[in-house]
């Protein structure tokens, strides 16, 4: 994961990794192989992909869901993606490949990040390891993807989503692909799509019962917002203004949470706030909402309000981090350290492995003047991102600091070891 996370294109948004991770959970639990681990997580790039890394790690591009017309079509993708983890594709291919060319799991993920956009390029960046060797592990088998494409079907149907939309979106894309010429989108180059795959598809699916499954309105959320943070500000409201307007829109309350989206970005913020009044008004109902609301206020300035709405946002939505986050960075802002820190610890106890609580509870310790548990938290924050190297130098300018109790400096000192230990067994 430390390369995921040091990957430029990484986009670290808690309400769309959140809703993510909870869609691809709803597809696993539907798997044969409900059993093994996954991490989704979201590049941001308007280049249409998606790939699974080794370790049960499954990234999307922002092209991608954007360009996606439903969230089964998005489904699809991502149980697509599962069944290529499930069925052990990667694996086997690495294990197929000659002894030494891959020199780590690590060496191989860089590879396969660098690649995303470009395949065909791309890999002759990485020195580390052979661009063939990648090349041939890019490109999945025509039997992987019709296995991948079975699985994904049963995974989709299990879940409650329509699995002929797997097909639908495939088809666009192949039917799209004619337009770049020998410049195919990226997940094309990598996922071969066939006439002779596409029918098998179809075939499969004859014999399902036609099933109609609405969106929910998170997708159509996250959707939007990605939309409204395309061109500059200026032309997103007029775009989403527009669309109001002339009645183009799915689902109204996201086409308005979209055009809030853009006059926050365009730094209208009392047109902001009556906008987002109207969409309360509709009875639209989701924490994503709620969380827009309170950035308005926090970026406008009014911290005091944007607290309040944050407060009342998790009271209402109890259980939703991205607001837990939200507000105790909103307090930080506020220089109430104290306020914050006690509400991340108390959540540290629920959410023992959640890096940005350790990155949040480090950040209300330096305001403290507390410098040795900064350093320990922020070490925390980095072993829950993979980062060793990085988590074991905070130690060590932690019990640099010298002002940790005896009992504090003990823990820390054995963690180091730990660490140490953990860090010299992990690398080749």
């Amino acid at each position: 994961m430390r390369e995921i996370y040091a990957e430029p294109a990484y986009y670290d948004d808690p309400e769309l990794t959140d809703y993510l991770n909870n869609l691809g959970y709803r597809l696993v639990a539907a798997s044969p192989e409900n059993r093994l681990s996954f991490q989704f997580f979201v590049l941001r790039d308007r280049t249409l992909n998606a790939f699974a890394l080794p370790g049960g790690f499954i990234g999307v591009h922002t092209g991608l869901i954007e360009a996606t017309q439903n969230e089964s079509e998005l489904a699809g993708v991502l149980g697509h993606e599962i069944a290529h983890v499930t069925q052990h594709h990667l694996a086997r291919m690495i294990e197929n490949q000659n002894q030494g060319i891959i020199p780590s799991l690590a060496a191989l993920a860089v590879a396969l990040l660098a690649a995303r956009s470009n395949p065909q390029v791309a890999t002759a960046a990485i020195a580390t390891v052979q661009a063939t060797s990648i090349q041939k592990l890019l490109n999945f088998s025509r039997d992987n993807e019709r296995e991948a494409d079975r699985i994904g079907i049963q995974i989709m149907s299990k879940a409650g989503f329509d699995p002929r939309a797997m097909a639908t979106f495939f088809e666009r894309l192949q039917k799209n692909s004619r337009l770049y010429e020998n410049n195919a989108p990226a997940y094309l180059q990598t996922h071969p799509l066939t006439s002779e795959r596409i029918a098998d598809m179809q075939n499969r699916l004859a014999s399902l019962p036609v099933k109609q499954v609405a969106d929910s309105l998170e997708f159509q959320l996250i959707r939007a917002k990605l939309l409204a943070g395309e061109g500059s500000p200026e032309a997103a409201v007029k775009r989403f203004s527009e669309a109001i307007r002339a009645t183009r829109y799915n689902n109204l309350a996201a086409e308005r949470y979209g055009l809030v989206v853009a006059l926050l970005r365009a730094r209208q913020f009392e047109r902001a706030d009556q906008e987002l009044n109207q969409l309360n008004q509709s009875g639209a109902s989701s924490p994503i909402i709620a969380m827009l609301g309170a950035r308005i206020k926090q970026e406008a300035g009014d911290i005091d309000a944007a607290l309040i709405r944050y407060q009342a946002g998790r009271e209402r939505f109890p259980g939703y981090r991205p607001l837990l986050y939200a507000d105790a960075n909103a307090l930080l802002q506020a220089g109430k350290a104290k306020a914050a820190l006690a509400l991340v610890t108390d959540h540290l106890t629920l959410y023992p492995d959640d890096y940005r609580l350790y990155e949040l509870q480090s950040r209300a310790y330096a305001m403290l003047g507390k410098d040795f548990l900064r350093h320990h938290a922020q070490a925390e924050a980095y072993v829950r991102q993979g980062n060793l190297d990085a988590a074991i130098e905070q130690l060590k300018l932690g019990l640099k600091s010298r002002d940790g109790d005896f009992y504090q400096m003990s823990i820390a000192e054995a963690r180091l070891k730990e660490l140490m230990a953990l860090n010299k067994s992990s690398k080749p």
